[in-house]
């Protein structure tokens, strides 16, 4: 099963459950959202994740670029207190299925908007997604990750189409 097929089901059972049980929100979070989250970037940028786990990083570019990887569902994303990443991906999944990039660049442009906060006790910033939109339009096209071209596999438009 791709990661692509997996995720729009997965949203499906969580409709079906919101419809059955509407005081429930049977929200994705945690582990399994960031996880999902790795997977889809891997696919559609030019990066390769790490095959375990490393602290601070998800993975690496063809020119030994270390990412971290973020994952929302949600309004904000994460940004850890104890160190800047040298690469910076946020991504924002839909309910529909589909994904945005919310942020693509240094962690250095991150740590500077932030750097008057106090350190947390989760050890790890939430930053409003629009925040991270806004700092997004600042990164200059050759600090990204570049996607990958785009092979037989697409995102199905909407939850219909699985």
């Amino acid at each position: 099963m791709e990661i692509y097929e997996a995720v729009i089901k997965m949203l499906k059972i969580v409709e079906s459950l919101q419809k059955a049980y509407p005081q429930k929100k049977f929200t994705l979070d945690g582990r399994l959202v960031g996880d999902m989250g790795e997977v889809l970037v891997e696919q559609d940028y030019d990066l390769e994740l790490y095959k375990e786990l490393k602290k601070h990083y998800d993975g690496e570019t063809p020119d030994n670029r270390k990412v971290q990887i973020k994952t929302t569902m949600k309004n904000t994303l994460t940004f850890p207190v104890d160190h800047t990443p040298d690469h910076y991906l946020g991504i924002k999944i839909h309910m529909d299925g589909s994904y945005e990039e919310i942020f693509n660049g240094p962690g250095s442009i991150v740590r500077d908007a932030i750097k008057n906060r106090k350190v947390t006790k989760t050890n790890l910033h939430a930053i409003p997604i629009n925040t991270l939109r806004k700092l997004n339009e600042s990164v200059a096209d050759e600090e990204r990750i570049p996607k990958r071209i785009k092979t037989s596999m697409q995102w199905p438009a909407k939850l219909s189409d699985v």
